[in-house]
């Protein structure tokens, strides 16, 4: 894709600070949404990938502007903080953002802490069981939907809730599955529950009142899911045994 006649109208629109500020999550987590930091001290991610693929196209510079959950990336869209973002899309978001192409679909579900009997949702939904999800992100609202009885917290990391956790201090975590599979691996007798209460879909975004910055974001995810972008970026991120999941609305 090369970028159009209007291309400096476009690249005063979506970067006007003349880099292109993308915003990402940090959490040892991985996966098609959070991101890591490296040993070097930068970051690592299918967001930073992706990101930095874009800048390239536009030739621009990149700088990666750090949160600590989609929450507060949300948050900051009206600060104009960020130009463009990659991250679970929900109708509240998308009043406070324009979103892309969806580019992974991903199953919610719990998992419980060490020692626990649970093993089906309903086991779990009792009066006085804490649950805890990353504050104010779509799978904390699909938890509080979704639990009639169990107590759903919101905490701004996922660190936090990963040794709450790890202690018993919770009973249960909200996440999605493939994160809680690998933090399974971290703490022994865990468990992730078979159940899947939500679908979340994660999609490329910019901020409101963007047009040039949204239909350039649209095509150049539409693309990167057809040209080897996009599974490059997951195949070097740990994903390798993960499809690339476009079809959920």
């Amino acid at each position: 894709m090369t970028v159009s006649a209007n291309a400096d109208n476009l690249k005063d629109e979506i970067a006007p600070s003349g880099k292109l500020r993308v915003a990402i999550a940090i959490s040892p987590a991985g996966g098609a949404f959070w991101c890591t930091r490296t040993a070097s001290g930068g970051y690592a991610g299918v967001p930073v990938d992706l990101g930095k693929a874009m800048a390239a196209q536009l030739g621009m510079p990149i700088e990666y502007v750090v949160h600590q959950n989609s929450g507060q990336i949300t948050d900051a869209a009206a600060k104009k903080s960020w130009d463009v973002t990659f991250l679970p899309k929900d109708p509240e978001r998308e009043t406070k953002m324009t979103f892309g192409p969806i580019y992974e679909v991903a199953d919610a579900t719990y998992i419980v802490r060490p020692g626990s009997t649970v093993t089906t949702f309903a086991e779990l939904d009792r009066d006085g069981v804490k649950v805890a999800a990353v504050n104010n992100t779509t799978t904390m609202r699909g938890a509080i939907a979704h639990l009639k009885h169990a107590k759903v917290t919101g905490y701004q990391t996922y660190d936090e809730i990963f040794n709450l956790l790890k202690s018993g201090g919770i009973d249960a975590f909200a996440l999605s599955r493939d994160q809680l599979n690998a933090m399974a691996k971290k703490i022994p007798g865990t468990r992730v529950l078979d159940e899947t209460f939500k679908q979340t879909v994660t999609a490329v975004a910019v901020p409101l009142n963007r047009p040039l910055a949204a239909a350039f974001v649209s095509k150049f995810m539409t693309d990167a899911t057809t040209n080897g972008t996009l599974r490059k970026a997951y195949d070097d991120n740990g994903l390798k045994d993960t499809p690339i999941r476009t079809g959920a609305k």
